[in-house]
């Protein structure tokens, strides 16, 4: 069993279904996933040995002091096999004269982004690699496709993850068993009231892997994008780093570049100085994004963007965009080896929802599509040949439902708007010891009144719940600052960069 249709789930699904059936469970329709809002591109070193070799430096040094670096090495290494797959399974990526379109974005040494569509590449991969899975299908291999199905619990016996519970799309609940589960169900940004993130990604897998008695690390480190589009009334929709990448200055309301006072790197340094920076520009008035000096054809190098301003009455080429930073991408999440493995037999993960270490505590731009790529293939591989049993159909039974009442909806969604301006408010892009022992006395008290019932709302909600739970008590750990996760009142690196790991309530930082 599969769960989660972005790009580590398919990569995934496809290469298991060469060995057996496999079931992959979507909460909404295929291809609605991170995957799919992922703009700026997917970095991968396609110049050879000496390209390579400076994406491994580029991604170390951007996650400061915490990448693993086996992790690391796999996933510049195997990048460009793995999309020459994509290429060959028709992935359209933008060219130029024949040749691959590459751009440069914050802390890559070279121009190493492939983009698809000016800025819709993550739309672009999702498709093909549905495209491929259901070509696959019809052609009689063993991938059956489920939407509208919410993932409740995993279903462990003996010690080992056996199956999962389901939510149907008709609301009846369903025990399916298989002989592995890979979690590939991606972030969390959903747990923050500003994010780039779809309304899917409400930390399901990690609150289940949690629960299941699976380990967690690094669950401080979230990245704050620093460019979401900032108006009244307005949705946080990404503006790409890609346009900085680009060309494009960040100004404050006086009209200035402030990046150098900051960073040498400028609007190109890492995204946590450059969201602090423009959070810190922000305080006395609104921060802009400027391309009014690039000549170039904005509108088709950036076709979705130009069409989201449009609707807010702004052009690229004419007008000052306003920005703040909002939620991104989870650096943290379940344990993994580089291979998948979590730490609960018959459990596997990949993409977002892993933690691997390949990001350390920030992670390097456009990475992300790469790794649900790499890993997702690696993970697959791994589950074939430890698999547990032989390949059987899988066993869908029906459950009885709860039958001790459930929260309104209307009520659900108050509870869950409060979490996340809490979270926002105190263990957001700024923390500070005060603020986190306030979330943390909020969350407690926020358990009092958690949604009950079985509805997909009242799931996401406690999911959500333990999500911040994990991330607060990380956060309250480590009292350092580094990479995504800044505190004022540690605001210097600890001489030891650790990781922190959460098993079975327990907070340990390990090395």
């Amino acid at each position: 069993m599969v769960i989660g249709a972005g790009i580590a789930g398919l990569s995934a699904a496809i290469r298991l279904a060469t060995a057996g059936s496999v079931l992959v469970v979507t909460k909404e329709e295929l291809a609605e996933s991170n995957t799919a809002y992922a703009q700026g591109g997917i970095a991968v070193a396609m110049g050879g040995d000496e390209d390579v070799a400076l994406h491994l430096e580029d991604t170390i040094a951007a996650g400061d002091g915490l990448v693993n670096r086996d992790a690391a090495a796999m996933l510049v290494e195997q990048g460009p096999k793995r999309v020459e797959e994509l290429l060959a399974w028709g992935t359209a990526f933008d060219r130029e004269d024949g040749e691959l379109l590459r751009t440069r974005e914050g802390a890559h040494s070279l121009s190493r982004i492939l983009h698809a569509n000016g800025d819709a590449t993550g739309r672009e991969i999702a498709v093909s690699l549905l495209r491929h899975a259901r070509e696959m299908a019809a052609e009689g291999g063993r991938i059956e496709l489920m939407e509208w199905a919410t993932s409740v619990d995993l279903l462990v016996e003996d010690g080992r993850v056996v199956g999962a519970t389901l939510l149907d799309g008709e609301g009846g609940l369903r025990v399916v068993r298989s002989n592995a589960v890979l979690l590939a169900s991606g972030g969390a940004g959903q747990v923050y009231s500003d994010t780039t993130n779809p309304a899917v990604a409400t930390g399901d897998g990690i609150a289940m892997a949690y629960r299941a008695g699976a380990a967690v690390s690094d669950m401080e480190f979230y990245q704050f994008h620093p460019t979401a589009f900032s108006a009244a009334g307005a949705p946080r929709f990404l503006l790409s780093e890609a346009l900085r990448g680009e060309g494009a200055y960040l100004v404050n309301v006086k009209g200035e570049r402030f990046m150098e006072r900051y960073h040498p790197l400028l609007e190109l340094a890492p995204r946590d100085v450059v969201a602090r920076a423009i959070t810190s520009e922000g305080m006395d008035g609104p921060v802009y994004l400027d391309m009014r000096h690039v000549k170039k054809d904005l509108h088709a190098r950036f076709p979705g963007i130009s069409g989201f301003l449009a609707k807010h009455h702004l052009e690229l080429a004419r007008d000052l965009v306003p920005v703040r930073p909002a939620a991104h991408y989870f650096m943290g999440g379940v344990t993994t080896d580089v291979h998948g493995r979590t730490t609960l037999p018959g459990l596997y993960a990949a993409g977002e929802v892993a933690c691997t270490g390949v990001h350390g505590a920030n992670r390097l731009a456009s990475n992300s599509l790469l790794e649900g790529l790499v890993f997702g293939a690696l993970a697959a591989e791994t589950m074939i040949v430890e698999r547990n049993s032989p390949n059987t159909s899988h066993r869908s039974d029906a459950v009885p439902a709860e039958a001790n009442g459930s929260t309104s909806e209307a009520v659900t969604e108050r509870w869950i708007a409060e979490l996340r301006a809490m979270m926002w408010k105190y263990a957001g892009l700024l923390r500070d010891g005060d603020g986190l022992h306030e979330a943390k006395r909020q969350l407690e008290a926020l358990a009092v009144t958690k949604p009950r019932g079985i509805s997909r709302r009242a799931i996401e909600a406690r999911n959500l719940h333990m999500v911040a739970e994990l991330i607060v008590a990380a956060a309250l750990g480590r009292k350092e600052s580094r990479g995504a996760h800044y505190r004022s009142d540690f605001p210097m690196h600890d001489a030891s960069a650790k990781h922190s790991n959460m098993h079975e309530g327990k907070l340990r930082f390990v090395a």
